[in-house]
């Protein structure tokens, strides 16, 4: 628990930062219309497979079997949201093909 608390203590800059992005990642997104969502995934999609590259490259050098786990999930949780980006994009577009 010290360790924790430690850690927080040191890194509250970085961790102000991160809690900040994610309300404004929320508001930004949350106001986006519906005919942008698809060229928006795109590019989100092209992102996460960034993150992934550079998950990957982080377990590389990872030094800790905690490090290593950390990357692991990263590398999980992109993956899961690089094929869902998919699926949602494919699925939005299929709704603009003329039906048969």
């Amino acid at each position: 628990m010290e360790n924790i608390l430690n850690f927080i203590l040191t890194n509250r800059e970085i961790i102000f930062i991160v809690i900040l992005s994610v309300f404004l990642g929320i508001e930004v997104i949350s106001h986006v219309p519906a005919i942008l969502h698809t060229p928006l995934m795109s590019g989100a999609n092209a992102i996460h497979g960034v993150v992934i590259i550079g998950a990957i490259i982080v377990m590389g050098h990872a030094d800790t079997t905690g490090a290593m786990i950390l990357g692991f999930i990263a590398v999980v949780l992109g993956t899961l949201n690089v094929v869902g980006g998919f699926v949602v994009t494919d699925r939005m577009l299929e709704m603009f093909k003329k039906k048969k």
